[in-house]
């Protein structure tokens, strides 16, 4: 019997790194693209492949390319004759979004379907995930937000996600083929980027009580988000390819926290009060905010029979003890990212 294959851009981000972990684990040979870059950023995968045994990283092939790139994709597509693709590539970071829209459009809008084509034109059997996002339901979304609820996008992230979530309906539709848009809500990891809030404040917790920094700088506490876990949340992305039809799906916890909550908790987590080092700054503010959001996942509990284990106060947890046990074991803390 042969071996399932899988193809992942975005591999090297969070969601990339710990899905190629869960499916290194259930035998598939992983492929994943990476961008040439005069800067190398693996870390995440670099980390995860120092604790492979020598027979699962044979099974874990970088390919470069770029989303912008369709021919590029076109090839990578052909060599790796893939059983599942998964769209996990975009420019992710809503803020950043605002100061390059069309880069953002690019990669995470077009990106989306200039794969879809070479899917389609290469390896139309594939089931394919594509990465939705809770920011498409945008402003005023009755809450909880489900599959039913309107997008109403406040972003050019946001915007570039909605096109890309039509566009994977529309290839699904026209062309039968078996494609899912996944719309997961916020979910974090010690292995988050650092400019994303929740890793930026579990990575200022750690270092003030440390006496390595003074202060933490931040935009709108007043957000509410529904936080959840990310090695949780790539386990329903694999869970959709499995169903014997595509279809769409909401993944989130139910509870909504604010980013001051989530500011308060991680420093009395290290035993420190945060309006003593918390210094606001207009510029990480949003032209257009999306005040709140909280998902209904009661459908992938049904079908998938998908359901979060970790909630608001573990998550903050375990990404605060990550950055302490960082900064008094380096080592130790890149050999193993939870």
């Amino acid at each position: 019997m042969s071996r399932r294959r899988a193809l992942i851009t975005g591999i090297t981000g969070q969601d990339g790194s710990y899905l190629t972990e869960l499916l290194l684990s259930r035998g598939y040979e992983v492929h994943g693209i990476v961008r040439r870059s005069s800067v190398v950023s693996r870390s995440r995968i670099d980390e995860l492949r120092l604790g492979l045994g020598g027979e699962k990283q044979s099974r874990l092939h970088l390919h470069y390319g770029d989303l912008s790139d369709q021919a590029s994709l076109c090839k990578l597509i052909e060599r790796a004759r893939p059983d599942e693709v998964y769209n996990l590539a975009a420019q992710s970071h809503v803020r950043i979004s605002f100061d390059v829209p069309e880069f953002t459009f690019d990669v995470t809008g077009l990106g989306a379907f200039r794969l879809l084509e070479c899917v389609r034109r290469t390896a139309p059997e594939a089931r394919f995930y594509q990465a939705g996002s809770s920011e498409m339901f945008g402003h005023g979304a009755p809450a909880p937000q489900n599959e039913q609820t309107p997008f109403h996008p406040r972003s050019p992230y946001a915007i570039a996600k909605v096109f890309a979530h039509h566009t994977a309906v529309h290839y699904r539709e026209a062309y039968g083929m078996f494609v899912v848009n996944g719309i997961l809500f916020n979910h974090e990891s010690p292995r988050r980027g650092e400019n994303f809030v929740t890793r930026k404040i579990a990575m200022a917790a750690a270092r003030i009580a440390a006496g390595l920094e003074r202060e933490v700088v931040l935009g709108n506490l007043e957000a509410k988000r529904d936080w959840g876990y990310a090695p949780e949340y790539v386990q329903a992305m694999w869970l959709m390819l499995q169903q014997p039809e595509p279809d769409d799906f909401v993944i989130a916890t139910g509870e909504a926290h604010s980013v001051r909550e989530f500011l308060d908790l991680a420093f009395k987590l290290v035993g420190l009060d945060y309006q003593r080092y918390m210094r606001h700054e207009a510029g990480f503010e949003r032209p257009t905010e999306v005040d709140y959001l909280c998902g209904d996942a009661s459908k992938a509990k049904r079908v998938l029979g998908w359901e979060p284990k970790v909630r608001f106060a573990q998550l903050v947890q375990l990404m605060v003890d990550h950055e302490v046990t960082r900064i008094k074991s380096p080592a130790a803390a890149l050999n193993r990212v939870p």
